[in-house]
């Protein structure tokens, strides 16, 4: 079992969340972060005075599969969140041990 974790840009959340759904992934956890790459941030102007955002807002995504579904899953995350441009995000992919859910005791890929 696998823990994939995404970093894209916020506006493509729900085109990420319809191409897991998709290729039958039902659970995905999501969070508002903020954070930078290559990007650096840039600069803005806000009632005549300029200043920098250093930290860009992006969700992060993260999902719990089985190894079998890891390449395709990644496979739809990169199709789904890519843009083209600089800062689309990154994909994290780490073992999971164990997995228990809480309401019925299951355990591994059952609680999935």
């Amino acid at each position: 079992m696998k823990l994939v974790t995404a970093i894209i840009k916020p506006f493509k959340l729900d085109d990420v969340r319809q191409a897991l759904s998709e290729i039958g992934i039902q659970g995905i956890t999501a969070t508002e972060v903020k954070g930078f790459g290559r990007q650096k941030g840039h600069t803005e102007l806000y009632r005549g005075a300029e200043y920098v955002v250093d930290f860009l807002p992006k969700v992060k995504l993260e999902t719990a599969v089985a190894d079998s579904q890891v390449e395709q899953v990644i496979e739809a995350i990169s199709n789904a969140a890519n843009t083209g441009k600089i800062g689309d995000g990154k994909i994290f992919v780490t073992p999971l041990e164990q997995i228990v859910r809480i309401r019925t005791g299951e355990t591994g890929e059952e609680a999935i």
